[in-house]
């Protein structure tokens, strides 16, 4: 297969929902290796480069325990899924049980079965890559507790939202849950230390076995991984200082598979940062929250950014963490908000149901969705929209963004 084009198009699909979804309508089981023909193929006349398939790993039982039980998330699957029952809780994705592909979804060989076909399309696979932490259940917990985040009883006496105990390696220890600094912990995930040597060398291998098995990675929260980062939420020190786990570990990978495809989950302005570590793209969260914003001055400062950067972004309207875009934006604006981001140099990221208008945000610890008439008009809409963008020159020309001006003095058109 060719290498992947410089602006390539990325598509979306929640891959437990969207086989559950195949699954019903076909009255039969279909798992991976199973998807239809006339699906794969109506991915690929989109013009597509690549399918990221959200949450395929192995779902952890206990994480699934945790998203069955919490209140607070009982109360989103009722507004999302009224009929939701407990077996429709699958469990996060991104509580990471083990990186094998899930059983229920078809197991490793379902995976492999189904990148041949896509590659016989021409589309390529990225698939999650979730470094922060691990699932609360993980066997790490038993087999290497030293590679995950350790405290005290004063630690979770002062903030036992964010810390659990737990009896492993023959004694009880105190485990952190994953997080991000300005947030409580994700209590159904353990946080992975990675202060430690041992740990950033099992953590690479994990990446290498996603580019063993796809053809790019798509990296949650990629920044809370950076050396500064890292020690602000949880001190301490790195054994070796100035380590940055992130360079090392995509120059690991790229030199075993050099066409494998990086995109970095990250905000707080650290997109620069994680593009010089490494990362062929990464998350233009700022772009989609101006034109939310409707600040057609911001849009055009942060458009005249340096072109290399800008090449380097991934941009979006909407992912399965942001709203949907026809609710976000509403119908005019949300055209025309998708034409501004996905014409842009870079990689253009569409979301499952974007391109119908679908604007039910689901949870994504569920497994089903609830059907959604598709928007008239949109789905031709986005047909031009990215047969205009499979033009080579929107992946192999030279992009600058032009500035208007006063066609005469005062004039303010």
């Amino acid at each position: 297969m060719n290498r992947w084009r410089r602006h390539p198009a990325v598509y979306e699909i929640n891959t437990w929902v969207w086989l559950n979804t195949l699954s019903r309508r076909t009255g039969r089981a279909v798992g991976l290796a199973d998807v239809p023909e006339a699906e794969l193929a109506r991915v690929a006349e989109h013009g597509f480069d690549g399918v990221w398939l959200m949450g395929v790993w192995e779902r952890s039982p206990g994480a699934r325990d945790v998203a069955r039980t919490l209140p607070g998330l009982r109360e989103e699957y009722r507004r999302a899924l009224p009929d939701a029952t407990l077996e429709d809780v699958v469990g996060s994705p991104y509580a990471v049980g083990a990186y094998r592909v899930d059983p229920a979804l078809g197991g490793d060989a379902g995976l492999a079965a189904l990148r041949q076909r896509l590659e016989r399309l021409g589309v390529r696979l990225i698939l999650d890559f979730v470094p922060n932490h691990l699932a609360i259940d993980h066997r790490w917990i038993d087999e290497h507790p030293d590679r995950l985040l350790q405290g005290d009883d004063d630690a979770l006496a002062r903030a036992p939202w964010n810390w659990f105990r737990r009896e492993a390696g023959g004694r009880a220890r105190i485990f952190a849950h994953g997080r991000d600094p300005c947030f409580e912990g994700w209590s159904d995930t353990v946080q992975l230390d990675y202060r430690r040597a041992d740990t950033r060398r099992a953590m690479r291998d994990s990446l290498l076995a996603v580019a063993d098995r796809a053809d790019g990675a798509r990296c949650d929260m990629a920044m809370l991984l950076t050396h500064d980062v890292f020690l602000r939420t949880w001190g301490g020190a790195f054994d070796e200082a100035g380590t940055e786990f992130w360079r090392d570990t995509i120059a690991f990978v790229k030199a075993r598979h050099p066409d494998f495809l990086t995109m970095a989950e990250v905000y707080w302005g650290l997109e620069w940062a994680l593009q010089q570590q490494g990362f062929d793209y990464t998350y233009d969260k700022r772009l989609y929250d101006r034109l939310l914003d409707g600040d057609a001055t911001a849009v055009r400062a942060h458009l005249g950014g340096d072109v290399e950067y800008q090449r380097r972004l991934a941009r979006f309207v909407e992912n399965h963490d942001e709203p949907r875009a026809l609710t976000a934006f509403g119908p005019a604006r949300a055209r025309a908000a998708a034409v501004v981001t996905l014409a842009l140099p870079g990689l253009r990221l569409v979301h499952e149901g974007q391109i119908e208008g679908w604007q039910l945000k689901l949870p994504v610890q569920l497994g089903r969705r609830r059907p959604e008439d598709a928007r008239p008009g949109l789905e031709e809409f986005y047909r031009r929209l990215l047969t205009a963008l499979h033009d080579p020159v929107f992946h192999d020309g030279a992009w600058r963004l032009l500035e208007p001006r006063e066609a005469w003095p005062g004039n303010p058109l």
